[in-house]
């Protein structure tokens, strides 16, 4: 809570799905008040290859390997969800200007662990680089890990050492004082990659479950079903590294569960948080879900924060007692039932009336609110807009020409509350290359989301 304020940001800029046929690119952008290039971009990296579709991002190094003095966070690592390529980012020789070091080839990730559209990436204190995947080759759902060298970037291979393989990947945390490693379930990869089709989930294309394994054994050990129609997307543990407990958050349901370890050393799952699905007309179902999308606990663990992609609010939650987590803070930038657009909202549990668009330095917001990062001492909330490029597309068609937007909103760190900065908006629809779509957020020092504390 106590580190450096962030002054660089690094976020995946995606073309894929726009019309616009140039690579992704990493955008390096200020965000040092004092700077006169504050809340602008400063650098443009662009990949290599067309229609990679950057995603999530992670390091080298990080927490989990205090105390080595051989490790720094030298190389961002960017996972392509849709080429499978991983490219390898060198942010040290110059930060405000990466250039890339290494990409791994899709023919790699085949051929040494029959694996597929990789997705998160954290680094292990061995060194390594671990790696979740949605699929096999072929575009079907298997939960399997990547290990890279740390120095090379070279495949290892496979992480788990055998038995059974869940149907489904994509998020993961892991903390070695409880032996643990959890892993979340997005979907076919085939069958989400152009879109959401409401009748896959009950073909069970789409994941249930947090898939338990046993950290140094690597292996499944225990599956907690969340229910169908679910979809857990983002799970975090509380970052105290002594806490054999975190939250998960499940997109189509609407919900949020805490899981814990239990007095018999199993792993239990409990239903905590709720967003009531809306009644409405002029959408996609009678029924909306909120859509939660991303999570993240601050790093005094004093607060749970989440994104409802369509509903179109962020929500601060105090979880003090994490079995009764006490909203404390609530606001919406955009989503899909704002006032005068083409959503009628029926009924509503929470609501009065719809929520009126979000509109910053004259600009509707398009698209809402996603990917979340808060600033160490955790006053800053940033949050983009677009979600994954197919399913902006599908839900908000004005991203493909508008872009996306990076937002920040004060937060109070205290008794809870946030309110948007009105000084901050920074416009990806004004791209030189043309409008993209900006995704996750990361600082060169870390941040809450990228660093694992063991």
């Amino acid at each position: 809570m106590k580190g450096p304020r962030e002054r660089l940001l690094y976020l995946p800029c995606i073309y894929r799905n726009t019309g616009i046929g140039i690579p992704d690119f990493l955008a390096t952008v200020d965000v040092d008040p004092q700077s006169p290039r504050y809340c602008q971009v400063l650098h443009r990296l662009p990949m290599p290859h067309v229609g990679d579709e950057l995603h999530h991002s992670g390091w080298n190094a990080c927490s989990s390997c205090h105390g080595d003095a051989s490790k720094s966070r030298d190389f961002l690592i960017l996972p392509s969800l849709i080429s499978s390529r991983i490219y390898i980012v060198d942010v040290a020789t110059d930060p405000r200007a990466p250039r890339l070091h290494k990409v791994v080839e899709a023919e790699e990730l085949s051929r040494k662990a029959a694996a597929a559209f990789p997705h998160t990436s954290h680094c292990l204190g061995s060194g390594e680089i671990l790696i979740s995947c949605l699929g096999d080759p072929q575009g079907r759902g298997k939960g399997t890990f990547v290990l890279l060298d740390g120095e090379t970037f070279e495949v290892k291979g496979n992480w788990e050492k055998g038995g059974k393989i869940p149907s489904f990947g994509y998020d993961f945390w892991y903390q070695p004082r409880h032996n643990v490693l959890l892993s979340s379930e997005w979907g076919e990869p085939r069958a989400l990659a152009q879109g959401f089709q409401p009748g896959h989930v009950q073909q069970g294309l789409y994941g249930r479950r947090i898939n338990v394994w046993d950290w140094s054994e690597r292996r499944l050990i225990q599956e907690l079903d969340l229910g169908s129609g679910s979809i857990p997307l983002e799970i975090r543990f509380l970052h105290d590294p002594k806490a054999a407990l975190g939250f998960v958050g499940c997109a189509l349901s609407g919900e949020i569960w805490k899981f814990q370890k239990n007095s018999e050393g199993k792993w239990e799952a409990e239903k905590v948080i709720v967003v009531p699905s809306k009644k409405v007309q002029g959408w996609l179902l009678p029924e909306m879900p909120g859509l939660i999308t991303d999570i993240l606990i601050s790093l005094d663990d004093k607060f749970l924060y989440f994104s409802n992609w369509i509903h179109g609010d962020v929500r601060q939650y105090d979880i003090s007692d994490p079995r009764h987590p006490k909203l404390v803070g609530q606001v919406f930038l955009g989503g899909s039932i704002c006032k005068g657009g083409a959503v009628t909202v029926l009924e509503d549990q929470e609501l009065q009336e719809q929520p009126e668009p979000c509109v910053i330095q004259g600009k509707r917001i398009p698209g809402g609110p996603q990917m979340l990062q808060l600033s160490l001492d955790g006053r800053r909330l940033y949050v983009t807009t677009s979600l994954f490029s197919a399913w902006d597309r599908q839900f908000y068609p004005e991203m493909m020409t508008e872009g996306s937007v990076l937002l920040q909103l004060d937060v109070d760190p205290e008794r809870g509350g946030l309110s948007p900065n009105p000084k901050f908006l920074l416009d990806f629809g004004k791209e030189p290359g043309g409008p993209c779509l900006a995704h996750e957020v990361r600082y060169p020092g870390g941040d809450c989301t990228s660093d694992i504390w063991v």
